[in-house]
Order: C-alpha cells, then sequence, then structure tokens
C-alpha cells in the first residue's frame, strides 16, 4: 500500500526537510513517527529538500506500508499527534502504485514573505524578511519579468561541490505582489537550483533599493557569476507553497 502524504511545518527549528545524522530533519520527525504506527517503520520520499530554517505549506511525501491498522480518515490524526506542534500532516490518503512524490511533480510553488516598513512586524519575525527602506515595486516588477523563462541560473545558486548538473531552468512564473506593508514574491518552476529562490529574492529586493537598475538581470545571466548577483535573503522568508502533480 502506498500513501501521501501533504505537510506543513515551521522550519525555524530544524536543518531542512532531508534526514539528518543530528535527527533534525522535518523527514526525521515524521518518520519516528511513522514508526510507531507501523511495525515496518517506513521511509518517506519527499517532493522537495527544503533548506535549513525554510517553511512549507504544501511538501508531499509518500512511503510504503504492508497495511494500515485503523481508518484511513484517522491517519492524519495518528501521525500528528505523535509529532511536535510545528510539524503538521494536512492531508493523508492512498496514493496509485506509480505515484511518486518526488518524480511525479510537474511543478512547485514557492513563496518569499518581505516585511517592508521602518518597524518590524513581531508576528511575522519568523516568517518574513524585514527591509525597513521603502521599495521601488515598479522597478522590482520590471526586473521579475526578466527571470521568466528558461535560463541559466549559475549566477542566482550558491555553489554545492559536484551537485550543480544542469543550471538551465525554466522559470514559469516570477510575480511580485503588495499588500500593504508585506511583499509576496511568487516563483513556479517545474525544478529549481539550491538557493536559487533565495538568490532571485535577494537580488530583487536590491533591484528594489535602487542597487541595481531592473536591466541588470539580463547581464548577470550572461556573467554566470553568483558574485555578480543579490545577496541570498534570509531562509526564514521562504515558504514551498505547493507542489502540482
Amino acid at each position: 500500500m502506498k500513501f501521501k502524504l501533504t505537510l506543513a511545518y515551521d522550519g525555524s527549528a530544524y536543518q531542512g526537510w532531508q534526514s539528518q545524522r543530528s535527527g533534525r530533519g522535518v523527514q526525521d520527525q515524521v518518520e519516528q513517527a511513522l514508526a510507531r504506527l507501523f511495525p515496518e517503520s517506513p521511509k518517506l520520499t519527499g517532493s522537495s529538500r527544503t533548506d535549513a530554517g525554510v517553511h512549507a505549506l504544501g511538501l508531499v511525501a509518500h512511503f510504503e506500508a504492508a497495511e494500515l491498522r485503523m481508518p484511513l480518515h484517522h491517519l492524519s490524526l495518528a501521525i500528528n499527534s505523535l509529532l511536535p506542534e510545528d510539524i503538521r500532516v494536512m492531508r493523508a490518503g492512498r496514493a496509485p502504485a506509480d505515484f511518486h512524490a518526488r518524480f511525479g511533480a510537474v511543478s512547485k510553488q514557492y513563496r518569499y514573505r518581505i516585511w517592508n516598513h521602518p518597524a518590524m512586524n513581531p508576528l511575522l519575525r519568523t516568517q518574513a524578511w524585514h527591509v525597513p527602506r521603502k521599495l521601488d515595486l515598479p522597478a522590482m516588477r520590471q526586473a521579475a519579468a526578466l527571470f521568466t523563462g528558461r535560463h541559466d541560473f549559475s549566477a542566482f545558486t550558491a555553489n554545492r561541490p559536484g551537485e550543480l548538473g544542469d543550471p538551465v531552468r525554466t522559470l514559469d512564473r516570477c510575480e511580485v505582489r503588495k499588500r500593504g506593508s508585506e511583499i509576496t514574491l511568487i516563483f513556479e518552476a517545474s525544478g529549481f537550483l539550491y538557493k536559487m529562490c533565495r538568490g532571485i529574492a535577494g537580488t530583487l529586493v536590491q533591484v528594489g533599493e535602487g542597487k541595481f537598475p531592473p536591466g541588470a538581470i539580463e547581464g548577470i545571466f550572461k556573467t554566470r557569476d553568483r558574485r555578480a548577483a543579490g545577496v541570498n535573503a534570509p531562509a526564514h522568508g521562504l515558504t514551498l507553497w505547493k507542489v502540482n502533480y
């Protein structure tokens, strides 16, 4: 039997999604709960590997087990009763035998939150990047449009020795929304490079601060050099919003 979980978590206390030797990966916490419910101690396969401090609202994972010893609608309740309060299974159900949380995904959406006000909103201190200087929204939107499409994103990814592979990705959506003092950046693609969303977010904020002109994005792509782009935005502003299948 194969099961599909949709998970939400506050990543502040964790070293990312993936299992860690320290046991402080979100995956470790959920697998420990599953081990108390299923005798085979099933392992999870996740749709994404969020980094340390990054949050999720709709990360998808699957696991296999020989049988389910409870009604299916009780599964999420049972798992949640064994999890810390900053991790929750939002939905749990059976999945087709050929379902794969990672390889079956057609796109993923990340959202980055910015609090653009001289004083930080204390309720968002672990969920948004505080940028006190007023940002130029039209410039940010002009720059965001240049990120969409198929590009070599070498200048916007952090180096991870031996893991970069093909740096070309197609970004289907790069949108800048504003509501009051809160700015939300929305990124959607079939796949992302390591810290790519944070590299784009940091660069867009620096465009908004006037440190880069909007048209500089095209030139930064051509350099293929991480040093040419903006800073990495802090991890705590980023959330894996949803995974599409």
